[in-house]
């Protein structure tokens, strides 16, 4: 069935000799050819996202260039004169597939600004909002294995697009035959014919400039001389974040020498994904040597950071909620007292990031906005807001995977400034005698345990996205009365944007954008969402226990994951 597309590829790949030599080892080999030619990566608001390699579910120099010409046909279309800023990280042909973008860009007449080396993503939302770019393009993959890169795309305002944007790019890519329609051109013509300019060095400075703007204790920033050790795994956070440390007064900084270097391979942590303990263990055997009060890890693409805390003899690794809760508690309990925090200050948290965000908010008197998963949509709101004249207003933006924005700078999630400020609170809280850890125990003591568990459930393959859609409208139609022998008070399905009491049979809507989530709002505080992932073939259940002590949330937490499992028929 596939036999066709496989020839053709193999008598056209030829820009890539690997592609070529992938294909040939496959001959013969059906489920390999399926595997690779079933279907054609999807272009979403994430742009695409898949495994290196050979073939239309796969992501290599004519997928990407097929997905760019798609994408200069709607800028040519919607915009006068578009342009459009580049960046890519260190995965394995990143750089080629940023090249092979600004080809085709730029043979479709629309200038390109391209970053000389390796930057982190929130730099490119950076480049195209200070340069006026009609769009931004960044080769990455953020925290996924090795195998895989991706093709990530930004609006003119700087956050992912939008869902109808990114429908109306994806029409224009279906008609676009990946070995005839594509327009492109050499790339050393293209800097010649000044299509393509790299971006230079003043645009990155004043990205600086505005990080150091969101300190919040200036001149107590470094008082504790904190020991730091960072890694960025292999990734882009390397040089940018060093460099802010250093501006920010902070001397005391190692760096994992095996993660140090940029390396798409990822030789010691084959998940680089700063959520997992394995990525600190490389930092972990340096603390023989280097007491560090804190290490911070950046994930490849450095928009999403955790870290460790050291804490009754060993290092204590940090959830994304828990970090996020304790910006929150320091932004605005110190902005309070320093009276910088504004009349009305708002936190931007997604709908699955902790609720004890929401209790720390209002402690302040603060508002608090929660919206879909995506980081997309905190840029949007940040956008509104500064259109209203209300920009101050904004605190922090945040997701419980790591993800964290303060300041208006860039409209996505920014581990670069968030390694600031972790820093500066790490050093707050040393000087006062405490550390990360120990500050986050005090606010579950004020707020009661609130533990949030994610579980992945992986579905690869043909099938896989068939059996995942099937379970979310099987759940849809049979929605369950009870979670775990607690009463299921609240349903909000974010698809058909209807929320509904179960108590007083109220239906309301959910004021958000159409998405493919259940959320169940459960007895004294607990709280369950299901969604499929949006850029692996993942289903994703977000658990909240909430219970006055850890031992009592933890067990509450192991009944409703065994209790979804058998829910959603999950083995």
């Amino acid at each position: 069935m596939y036999t066709e597309q496989y020839n053709l590829w193999l008598k056209n790949a030829i820009k890539d000799p690997d592609l070529i030599e992938e294909l040939k080892n496959i001959e013969g080999n059906a489920e390999e050819i399926k595997d690779r030619f079933w279907r054609s990566l999807e272009f979403g608001t994430g742009g695409l996202r898949g495994v290196i390699g050979a073939g239309t579910n796969r992501i290599n120099i004519y997928t990407v260039a097929q997905a760019t010409q798609g994408l200069a046909n709607y800028l040519n279309e919607y915009f006068d004169e578009p342009t459009v800023a580049i960046g890519y990280d260190s995965r394995i042909k990143s750089d080629l597939f940023a090249e092979a973008a600004a080809c085709v860009l730029a043979a479709n007449g629309i200038k390109v600004y391209m970053y000389g080396e390796l930057k982190p993503t929130p730099m490119i939302s950076w480049a195209v909002r200070r340069l006026g770019c009609s769009s931004g393009i960044v080769i990455t993959a953020s925290h996924n294995p090795a195998i895989y890169n991706g093709y990530k795309c930004y609006d003119e305002r700087g956050y992912q697009m939008t869902d109808e944007a990114a429908a109306r790019t994806l029409e224009y890519i279906k008609k676009i035959d990946i070995f005839n329609d594509v327009k492109t051109m050499d790339f050393v013509d293209a800097l010649a014919d000044d299509m393509v300019d790299y971006i230079e060095d003043w645009l990155e400075f004043e990205y600086f400039d505005e990080l150091l703007k969101t300190r919040v204790n200036i001149d107590k920033a470094a008082d504790a001389d904190l020991k730091i050790l960072y890694t960025p795994l292999n990734g882009t956070g390397n040089k940018p974040v060093r460099h802010i440390l250093k501006r920010a007064g902070f001397k005391n900084v190692a760096v994992v020498a095996s993660q140090e270097k940029p390396d798409g391979n990822f030789p010691t942590c084959p998940f680089p994904n700063p959520e997992i303990r394995q990525v600190f263990e490389e930092g972990l055997k340096m603390t023989a040597d280097f007491d560090a009060d804190i290490i911070i890890a950046t994930d490849p693409d450095a928009d999403r950071i955790g870290i460790a805390v050291p804490y009754d003899g060993e290092y204590k690794l940090m959830t994304g909620n828990e970090v996020g809760c304790l910006m929150a508690d320091y932004l605005l309990s110190e902005r309070a007292q320093k009276g910088t925090l504004p009349e009305n200050p708002l936190v931007v948290k997604t709908i699955v990031t902790s609720e004890l965000i929401t209790a720390i908010t209002k402690k302040f008197g603060g508002e608090i906005a929660d919206l879909l998963t995506g980081f997309k949509y905190i840029g949007e709101l940040i956008t509104e807001l500064e259109s209203k004249g209300m920009a101050d207003n904004f605190v922090v933006g945040m997701e419980e995977s790591y993800g964290y924005l303060i300041g208006t700078h860039v409209r996505d999630k920014d581990a670069v400034v968030s390694a600031l400020i972790i820093a500066e609170m790490a050093s707050f809280y040393k000087k006062n005698g405490k550390n990360l850890y120990a500050r986050m125990q005090e606010i579950y003591a004020e707020f009661g345990m609130y533990i949030n568990t994610l579980l992945n459930f992986g579905f690869a393959g043909a099938d896989g996205m068939e059996k995942m859609l099937n379970m979310m409208n099987s759940m849809r139609e049979n929605t369950p009365e009870n979670i775990a022998g607690m009463k299921v008070l609240v349903i909000a399905d974010y698809l058909t944007q209807k929320v509904c009491d179960k108590n007083t049979g109220e239906i309301s809507g959910t004021n958000l954008p159409q998405s493919n989530v259940l959320s169940f709002t459960l007895e004294d505080g607990n709280k369950v969402i299901v969604r499929p992932s949006g850029t692996e073939p993942k289903i994703k259940i977000y658990i909240t226990a909430h219970a006055k002590t850890r031992d009592k949330a933890e067990i509450l937490t192991d009944k409703i994951a065994e209790n979804m499992k058998e829910i959603m028929g999950i083995e």
